[in-house]
């Protein structure tokens, strides 16, 4: 390819609104253009690019016995409806009504889909297993577009389902994917870690996320020395013992707090530390309002909190619900008096005299003291780990990373295969639901991953797997005729060797062409100038390792 047939619009300067190094030199290198926020399209060194992850991602796909389709981006809202998931998407989802009013989502994820797809066109346990996936563009509305192509509005993922009979075939379907991943991950050149993960919106009993340490990533890992690792959301941690200190108060005091409803609110005007501080969220669960109390300077994990209460259904209370409950509006909830159970964090053991709601409007209770003032129902760890936390192991304490997820692997079991309506009929011929697993990635978070950990000050260092080319031709000056009739014969031989080679044909300055290729990362650059070229030699430059090397003219196809 020649660098004045194609379109590379490098920029000199990090534009303003680019937060994240990716983000920066994805645009700088002329790999996207933003076209509204969290829409960007893919130029022809980003496209190359993607092929490469794509291509990648499909040889390890098929080597490990899935099937590749292609699904439908539009989906009928019904069948979201029929999973349950249509309410849970909330306002991420991306919907709307054609001309004979009937609604549509642009599918964010394919589990529906899928399942309705293989339950339509299988019979017995003869026609399983399966596992089948795509690689096609997604869509959210998502709230907060951020960091270039990490956070959008749509991307591209690869999605994989597998279909079993038993868990055992589930087990070892899953198993596949995820020595497929660790294959994929590695030949993209990324450095990764698996761990533990909630399973959230998809639902089943347990998933892993592959995920590269990045500061603009959404996601946070907890590790240990000891040899822990799991995602925040899941994370737990050891028991720290806490013994109440003796109050220095007799009993809760009221005070007035006008229109003071949050923890901060309070903390600034009364001088009050958040850690001192007891908050007291409602929840629902099962439909039933509880307590759940927590250190101000903490947030609830539901999951956690979920867990203790041996609910199976668990949501946030509204502002009607918290009324009946506690007798106050949202804001002052308090444990001292509740008739409802409550559920402590294991931190508020720690606290005498502290500072919560009084469920009255515009009061809080100052000299609150566990056990004494309030019993709770129980204790546990119902928070989101924090830094320094002492491991769930007891060994070593907890540290927090920013992570970004780029793949993310879960045993759906039978959730959707019972909704939408995936069943087969075993030896016995009894009616079953096959056992599902799902399986994606982020192929554009592979591009932004790869550009995070393999960069410099002038610029992106691709790994050779995923490099929009192989090396890149650079004249030093295009207009000697010597020098320019050097690079075409090296050009067109190295095509013709199968070689993918940019060609920088420009009449440009030596200086801009050497900074647009760093900038652009290429692995190897063949610089012919007048000078080398005397000697019949050309310089060949590593772009990662920053070796040159004169090599004859010649040699420069061995020499690569």
């Amino acid at each position: 390819m020649r660098w004045t047939q194609t379109l590379i619009p490098s920029l000199r300067n990090v534009p303003k609104d680019a937060e994240a190094i990716s983000h920066q030199l994805a645009l700088r290198a002329g790999l996207i253009r933003q076209l509204s926020s969290g829409v960007y399209s893919y130029l022809p060194l980003g496209f190359r690019v993607l092929q490469k992850i794509i291509g990648i991602i499909r040889e390890e796909m098929n080597r490990a016995g899935a099937c590749e389709v292609l699904m439908p981006a539009l989906h009928p809202a019904e069948i979201w409806k029929k999973s349950g998931r249509y309410e849970t998407l909330g306002e991420d989802k991306i919907s709307f009504k054609n001309r004979s009013g009937h609604e549509f989502v642009l599918g964010p994820t394919h589990e529906e889909i899928i399942t309705d797809l293989v339950g339509t066109n299988i019979k017995s346990f003869r026609d399983l297993p399966l596992n089948l996936y795509q690689i096609q563009t997604k869509f959210r509305d998502e709230a907060r577009p951020r960091f270039g192509v990490i956070r959008t509005k749509e991307f591209i993922m690869k999605d994989a389902y597998s279909f079993d009979i038993d868990e055992k075939g589930l087990d070892l379907n899953y198993q596949k994917m995820n020595d497929a991943y660790h294959r994929i991950f590695t030949r993209c050149g990324l450095k990764f870690q698996v761990v533990n993960a909630d399973t959230g919106m998809m639902g089943g009993k347990m998933s892993q996320e592959f995920m590269v340490i990045c500061p603009y990533g959404e996601d946070r890992v907890a590790s240990s020395e000891g040899g822990y690792i799991a995602s925040q959301d899941i994370a737990g941690r050891g028991d720290p013992h806490l013994k109440t200190p003796a109050p220095k108060s007799s009993k809760p005091e009221a005070f007035d707090t006008p229109n003071l409803r949050t923890i901060e609110e309070i903390s600034h005007k009364y001088k009050v530390l958040p850690h001192q501080m007891i908050k007291t969220l409602i929840y629902m669960a099962d439909g039933k309002p509880v307590a759940a109390l927590v250190t101000g300077d903490s947030e609830v994990n539901e999951s956690k909190l979920r867990k203790l209460t041996g609910a199976k259904e668990l949501r946030q209370a509204d502002g009607p619900e918290i009324q009946e409950a506690t007798g106050a509006p949202v804001g002052f909830a308090g444990p001292v008096g509740l008739k409802i159970p409550v559920y402590a964090d294991w931190d508020i053991l720690g606290i005498a005299d502290g500072v919560t709601g009084a469920n009255e409007k515009d009061k809080h209770l100052k000299g609150v003291t566990i056990g004494r003032d309030f019993k709770p129902t129980a204790t546990g760890d119902i928070r989101f780990v924090k830094d320094g936390d002492l491991a769930p192991d007891g060994k070593g304490k907890l540290t927090l990373t920013t992570s970004m997820e780029i793949g993310h692997i879960f045993k759906l079991g039978i959730r959707y295969s019972e909704s939408i309506g995936a069943y087969f009929l075993d030896e016995k011929g009894e009616r079953k639901p096959a056992i599902m697993g799902c399986y994606g990635i982020g192929v554009n978070r592979i591009l932004a991953a790869a550009i995070e950990q393999h960069h410099d000050t002038k610029g992106i260092q691709w790994p050779e797997a995923i490099a929009p080319f192989a090396a890149e031709i650079i004249t030093v000056n295009q207009n000697d005729e010597k020098v320019r009739a050097a690079a075409e014969k090296i050009y067109e031989e190295l095509t013709a060797a199968g070689a993918e080679v940019l060609y920088d044909d420009r009449d440009e300055r030596a200086g801009v062409k050497f900074n647009d290729a760093d900038l652009v990362g290429i692995p190897k650059q063949i610089v012919i100038g007048e000078r080398n070229l005397k000697d019949g030699k050309v310089e060949i430059k590593d772009r990662a390792a920053g070796a040159t090397k004169v090599v004859d003219l010649v040699s420069v196809i061995s020499s690569l």
